[in-house]
């Protein structure tokens, strides 16, 4: 009988868009990523959506092991409820956890009470702490400089390390705190705007040409990036930069299979 292959370490974006107005007008899906680390499947900011976006491209809740939340804000958090729900078959098969930073379920929690009790557990992410979903290693090294309490994530399989830099300004400390081969970074703006805690496409540049990973992926696009054709910005920079630059699109998936030799 020939050997099964191995399971691959995928990322499928469920939604490339960010902020307020570019979720209201859903010119860009905001349903979040959906990991597939090894047979081990998370789902990271699931926002409005998501569980259209999920069930559209055959991706099953019930197989979820966790469900994390960089931060608080709608366009990250707007399906967790629906999401809670489908993990747990509706309760009653209680399964996975939830991370989350510890405001989210201070005042105005982002998750109703009656659903917590399906889940296996609540993680609080903290700055500088490990966890472990699986065998994937998961790690929340900086706190982001954004209005409420945000982290981006570190993740490490038996193959790949990778970063997600959530919703932040930018700051030294990024480049200190992330690495890998593959970078997804969440860039809404495409000029720089100095009175908003978002990353710009300056700011993704820098951090490109200074961390050097493999490749990197540019998402979470709030209007004016989309109007500034993100897809030609990706091009721009792999020029730029020499690391190929990926504009995610709605429903791509990226097979980290890609980064390997």
């Amino acid at each position: 009988m020939a050997d099964k292959k191995a399971p691959s370490d995928t990322i499928t974006f469920l939604g490339t868009g960010g902020a307020r107005i570019m979720v209201a007008t859903q010119i860009l899906a905001s349903g979040g990523m959906w990991l597939n680390l090894g047979g081990t499947e998370i789902l990271v900011d699931p926002g409005p959506g998501c569980i259209v976006q999920s069930t559209k491209r055959k991706l099953r809740a019930d197989r979820l092991s966790a469900i994390i939340l960089s931060h608080r804000h709608l366009d990250h958090t707007g399906d967790v409820n629906v999401m809670t729900e489908a993990m747990t078959q509706g309760g009653f098969k209680p399964r996975g956890r939830l991370f989350t930073p510890a405001d989210a379920l201070e005042n105005e929690p982002v998750i109703f009470s009656y659903l917590k009790n399906y889940l296996e557990g609540i993680e609080l992410l903290k700055e500088g702490k490990s966890y472990a979903i699986g065998g994937v290693s998961l790690a929340t090294p900086v706190r982001h400089i954004h209005p409420v309490e945000t982290y981006g994530l570190l993740f490490k399989t038996e193959k790949h390390t990778f970063s997600y830099i959530a919703d932040t300004r930018y700051f030294d400390g990024l480049l200190k705190s992330y690495g890998g081969e593959l970078l997804i970074i969440n860039v809404v703006f495409s000029e720089p705007r100095p009175d908003i805690d978002h990353l710009s496409v300056p700011d993704a540049k820098r951090l490109i040409t200074e961390l050097k990973p493999k490749a990197a992926i540019l998402t979470h696009f709030g209007m004016p990036m989309w109007r500034a054709r993100p897809w030609e910005i990706a091009q721009r920079l792999t020029e730029e930069t020499g690391v190929r630059v990926v504009s995610a699109r709605d429903g791509m998936r990226f097979d980290l299979a890609q980064l390997e030799g």
